[in-house]
């Protein structure tokens, strides 16, 4: 497991939201203060706090969007291209885990949980890590 992942994690067991967890773990290389990406990303856990989209795939597409987006003025230049990333990590995230939404990955209408918190943290931290190494 990477150090980043195993930050991750011990942010989890803090209390911060698993969006939270894995934004937070990537705000060092790109200059962001932890305290402003926690607010940021409290309304993206428990799946948006409505069980949609798991919260760790939230956090990832946080750091896709920091990497990828070219800012206000250049946007139209990279919002398309950002997306397709996105999507693109979100399919890898889908493939290794059965499903991408946090009801599903809980088994709340199966009783079958796909993926524990803690794990979809370690491979959105995982996917995010792949991605950026694939930017250089």
């Amino acid at each position: 497991m990477s150090t980043k992942a195993e930050y991750a994690i011990e942010l989890h067991d803090k209390g911060y939201n698993c969006a939270q967890a894995v934004a937070c773990s990537f705000c060092q290389e790109f200059g962001i203060k932890e305290e402003e990406m926690f607010r940021i990303a409290e309304g993206f856990g428990l799946g948006m706090g409505m069980m949609e989209m798991c919260g760790a795939l939230s956090g990832m597409m946080m750091i896709i969007g920091l990497q990828n987006s070219a800012g206000p003025d250049g946007e139209k230049l990279t919002k398309a291209d950002t997306y397709r990333k996105v999507k693109e990590y979100v399919k890898k995230f889908q493939e290794q885990n059965g499903a991408y939404l946090c009801r599903e990955l809980k088994g709340v209408e199966t009783g079958k949980v796909l993926r524990s918190c803690p794990d979809c943290i370690r491979d959105a931290v995982a996917l995010t890590e792949e991605y950026l190494e694939n930017q250089k």
